[in-house]
C-alpha cells in the first residue's frame, strides 16, 4: 500500500469514527491500544510457542479429541 493510499485510508477511517457508536469507538480504540503494546507472539518462551505449534500441527493432522467425547468422559468430575 502506498503512502497516498494509507493517507487515503486513513480519511475514510476518520469518516467512520466521527459517525461510529460509543460501543464501536471503544473497540477501535481497544484494538489501536493492543496494537501498542506489541505482538503476544513475541512475548511469550520459545516452550510455549513450540506447544502451540505442536499443538496447531496436531490439529491439522486431526489428531484432536471433540469436545463432546471429553465431555462425556470427564462428565463425573464437572457434575461435583
Amino acid at each position: 500500500m502506498t503512502a497516498v493510499e494509507v493517507k487515503e485510508l486513513k480519511k475514510e477511517v476518520k469518516k467512520y469514527i466521527d459517525h461510529a457508536d460509543v460501543r464501536m469507538v471503544k473497540a477501535v480504540y481497544a484494538m489501536l491500544e493492543a496494537d501498542q503494546h506489541g505482538d503476544w507472539w513475541d512475548e511469550i518462551s520459545e516452550g510455549e510457542r513450540s506447544a502451540i505449534e505442536t499443538g496447531l500441527k496436531q490439529m491439522e493432522e486431526g489428531k484432536t479429541t471433540p469436545h463432546q467425547k471429553i465431555m462425556e468422559k470427564h462428565r463425573k468430575w464437572l457434575s461435583k
